[in-house]
C-alpha cells in the first residue's frame, strides 16, 4: 500500500491459506473495556503522520492514512503477525477454476452506524474504486476483475465492473479476466474494504469522519484533528481476530521523528514505529528490551519521473544506471544505519517467498564508480545533459529522518559523476505525495514501499505497471506489463514468482526507481505498555498493545 512485526520467511503455504487518560501521560490502571476480552483501560499513544487524503479506502496509498484505515475497517480477510491470511468478514472464499470466486459473508456484521455489512457493501465500494470518474489512487488494485478496463478507461461513463455480481445479502461472485490462483491473498488490503451507503452519498464528508466495521472507530465526530492527532476507541460490536486489548489508540502527528523519540524516552509516547537515523546507534542502549530490530517486507528507493528533462529515452536509461552505480549502499547502510539496513539486490524484499538476489541486471545496483562514469559519458554522446535543470532528490522532513542518508547519496553522486545535485526537503509527507500524485515533481523523490500483502507482485504491479496509482516515475513498458500478467495467470505460486522475477529484469535495466536498501523495523515503546509486537510489514499490532 504504502509509501512509506517480527518478520518470518513467507512460505507457499502462507499464500495458499487464506476519552481516557493516555498511557503516554503515565496513567494506566488495569480494568476491562466493554466488548473486548482481557482489555485494559489504557489509551495507547503512538506516532503518526497526517494522511494525504480524506480517509476513503480506495484513495489512500500512504502509511499515514493506511494505519488508520487498517484499524477502523475490516476486510474479507486480514493478516496475522506473520502475514498469513485469515478470514475476517468472509465466511468462505471458494473457486473451482481460479477465475470465478464465490464469496460468502459472515452474518450479522455491521458498520458502527448500525448499517449491516452486506455483499453490496463490498461490490459498491469496489465499483466506486474502479470507476474512472472517481479518480481513486488505488483503482489499479481492481485490474484483475472482469470489466475493470472498461470502467477505468479515461473518460469512461461505465460505473460498474461486469465481473461483480450480488447474489444475495451475504453472497457475491467475482469473475476475473483470467485465472489467478493467488487473487484472494490481496483481499486484506484496504482498497478491498467495504463501505456503508453514506460513504458513496457524500465521499468528502465521509472521508473526514469515516464509518467503519473494524476493531476501532473514531472517538467522536472531528476526532481527526488535522496535523495534531487522530483519536480511535474500540468498536464494541467488532468480533474478530483483531479485537482491541486497550481502551483506544491515539495517533499523535509529529513534525519530525526526533521529537517523537524524545517523547518516547520520557514516556510521553507509548510506541514509535521508526527510530530516527540520528538515534539508531544508541536506541538499543536507550530502550533495552523495549526495542525491536527485525527485517520486514519493505524497501527504500528513489523514483525518477520520466517526464523530467534528461531522464527519458536511451540517454535517460544510461543516466539512471550511472546514478545507481555511483551510490555506495554498503557504506551508507553501515555508517548511517549502523547495519540496520541491507543493500538492495532487487525491487522486492528478502522476507518474501520467491525472492532472489541473483537476477540478471542486479549488477546495476552494485557500487561501481568507474562504470558509472562510462555510462554517463555514453549518455552524453546520445543527448547532452541539460545542466540548467540540475537533479534534486526530494524527501519529507517530518517523518523518517531522511535528510542524513539523502545527503550521503547526493555526495556519492556528486563526487563520482561531477554533476550538480542536491536534496530537496518537503515540510510534510503529505506535500511530497501530493506532488507525486499530481505529476508536478521537479526532481527525483525518495519512495519507500511497505507491503500491502505478502507477494512479489505487490512490489511490482502497483508501483511500476502502466497507469498504476503509485507509479511515481510514470514508467510504461509493455513487455514488463505482460510479464506481470503472465505471472498472475501462473498455475502455481512458484511459476508466478518466476514470472515476477523475469519482469524484474526489465526494471533492473530501465531503473524507473533506484532501489537502495531493504527496510528493517527499528522501533521502541515506553515503560507504560506491554505486549508490543511488530508484524510482517513492519507495523506494530496496535490492537494487541496493553497498558501496565
Amino acid at each position: 500500500m504504502r509509501f512509506t512485526r517480527t518478520s518470518k520467511m513467507l512460505s507457499v503455504a502462507a499464500l495458499a491459506a487464506l476519552s481516557l487518560s493516555a498511557c503516554g501521560g503515565g496513567s494506566s490502571e488495569s480494568g476491562t473495556t466493554s466488548g473486548t476480552t482481557g482489555a485494559t483501560d489504557a489509551v495507547i499513544v503512538v506516532d503518526g503522520s497526517e494522511p494525504q487524503n480524506p480517509l476513503i479506502p480506495t484513495s489512500t496509498n500512504e502509511v499515514g492514512g493506511g494505519a488508520i484505515l487498517d484499524l477502523i475497517f475490516a476486510g474479507l480477510v486480514s493478516y496475522d503477525a506473520d502475514g498469513k491470511p485469515q478470514n475476517e468478514m468472509a465466511e468462505s472464499i471458494e473457486t473451482e477454476d481460479a477465475q470465478t470466486y464465490t464469496i460468502k459473508l459472515k452474518e450479522g456484521k455491521t458498520f458502527t452506524n448500525g448499517d449491516p455489512v452486506t455483499a453490496s457493501s463490498f461490490v459498491d465500494a469496489w465499483n466506486y474504486g474502479a470507476a474512472a470518474k472517481n479518480a481513486q489512487l488505488s483503482s489499479y488494485f481492481f485490474e484483475s476483475i472482469e470489466g475493470y478496463d472498461e470502467a477505468s478507461a479515461e473518460g469512461s461513463t461505465v460505473e460498474t465492473m461486469s465481473g461483480l455480481t450480488v447474489v444475495d445479502d451475504t453472497t457475491f461472485t467475482v469473475t476475473l479476466a483470467q485465472p489467478e490462483s493467488d487473487w484472494p491473498l490481496r483481499l486484506g488490503y484496504s482498497a478491498f474494504f467495504p463501505l456503508p451507503a453514506a460513504a458513496l452519498e457524500d465521499p468528502a464528508a465521509f472521508g473526514e469522519n469515516p464509518i467503519g466495521n473494524g476493531p476501532y472507530k473514531f472517538a467522536s465526530e472531528g476526532a481527526w484533528q488535522h496535523n495534531q492527532q487522530i483519536e480511535l476507541v474500540p468498536n464494541d460490536e467488532y468480533e474478530g481476530p483483531q479485537a482491541a486489548q486497550n481502551a483506544g489508540v491515539t495517533f499523535k502527528i509529529y513534525q519530525n521523528d526526533t521529537t517523537a523519540y524524545q517523547d518516547l524516552i520520557s514516556d510521553n509516547l507509548d510506541v514509535l514505529k521508526t527510530i530516527p537515523t540520528s538515534d539508531i546507534k544508541n536506541f538499543k542502549n536507550d530502550l533495552g528490551e523495549r526495542s525491536i530490530e527485525s527485517p520486514y517486507a519493505g524497501n527504500q528507493t528513489i523514483a525518477i519521473p520520466y517526464y523530467l528533462p534528461n531522464w527519458d529515452g536511451e540517454a535517460g536509461k544510461l543516466r539512471r544506471q550511472a546514478l545507481s552505480m555511483a551510490i555506495n549502499r554498503d557504506e551508507i547502510t553501515e555508517v548511517i544505519f549502523n547495519n540496520g539496513r541491507t543493500p538492495a539486490k532487487d525491487f522486492t524484499a528478502p522476507v518474501l517467498d520467491g525472492y532472489s538476489e541473483d537476477l540478471p541486471g542486479s549488477e546495476n545496483l552494485e557500487y561501481n564508480p568507474d562504470e558509472a562514469k562510462k555510462l554517463w559519458a555514453e549518455a552524453e554522446k546520445i543527448e547532452p545533459y541539460d545542466a540548467s535543470q540540475p537533479l534534486t532528490i526530494g524527501y519529507n522532513a517530518d517523518k523518517g529522518d531522511h535528510k542524513t542518508w539523502v545527503e550521503a547519496v547526493v555526495n556519492n553522486i556528486k563526487n563520482n559523476l561531477g554533476i550538480e545535485i542536491s536534496g530537496k526537503p518537503y515540510a510534510t509527507f503529505k506535500e511530497a505525495r501530493t506532488e507525486a500524485t499530481e505529476e508536478t515533481l521537479s526532481g527525483a523523490l525518495r519512495a519507500g514501499w511497505q507491503a500491502d500483502y505478502p507477494s512479489l507482485y505487490n512490489f511490482l504491479g502497483p508501483i511500476y505497471a502502466t497507469g498504476a496509482g503509485s507509479n511515481d516515475a510514470r514508467y510504461s513498458n509493455p513487455e514488463f506489463d505482460q510479464q506481470l500478467t503472465d505471472g498472475l495467470a501462473a498455475s502455481s505460486v512458484e511459476e508466478g514468482n518466476e514470472a515476477m522475477n523475469k519482469a524484474q529484469e526489465d526494471l533492473l535495466e530501465d531503473l524507473p526507481a533506484i532501489p537502495l536498501w531493504y527496510q528493517v523495523a527499528q522501533g521502541g515503546w515506553s515503560n507504560n505498555v506491554d505486549n508490543v509486537e511488530f508484524g510482517w510489514n513492519g507495523v506494530p499490532l496496535y490492537y494487541a498493545i496493553t497498558g501496565k
